[in-house]
């Protein structure tokens, strides 16, 4: 029986996929959070911004997210380094509860950078946390998903 698994060789080892072959294409992948912050931190936000004693946390949160685009390979292990083109991350307060991230990345690469885009949108929204657990702590990530990706084998928009 053939294995489905591209990270797994034949002898049920794990390894990392051989892109040698493949053609440089232009890929990019949107990921979103969406993250419950509170009425108690989102009343505190003026102009889309809330400074804490650790400083602003919108822009503080997007520069956590893009170094963590950069550095997705070094924390998931069968990703591959990539030169990145662009990242692109933006938050919004959605209502008197809720934000939503954006992360979008761009490259013209071998393989695609699903994984960039959901580790920025997810190291993002863990920085929000950190800069507004003085406030309070019943925050809640309550969703990371992959919403479009393009280039590649498939397209998929996931809405």
């Amino acid at each position: 029986m053939e294995n489905k698994f591209s990270h797994i060789n034949k002898k049920n080892q794990p390894k990392m996929v051989d892109v040698g072959d493949k053609e440089i294409t232009k890929r990019k992948a949107t990921a979103k959070a969406i993250m419950f912050l509170g009425s108690d931190i989102i009343s505190n936000f003026n102009n889309n911004e809330l400074i804490t004693k650790k400083g602003p946390v919108f822009q503080t949160a997007i520069i956590a997210g893009i170094q963590a685009v950069k550095k997705t390979s070094e924390l998931i292990p069968m990703c591959h380094p990539l030169l990145i083109n662009g990242v692109d991350i933006d938050i919004e307060i959605i209502d008197n509860e809720h934000i939503e991230i954006f992360c979008t990345v761009s490259i013209e690469g071998k393989t695609g950078v699903e994984m960039e885009a959901l580790t920025g949108a997810t190291i993002t929204a863990l920085t929000v946390y950190d800069m507004c657990k003085s406030i309070s702590q019943k925050m809640i990530i309550k969703e990371v998903k992959l919403v479009k990706k393009s280039g590649g084998k498939s397209d998929i928009k996931n809405g």
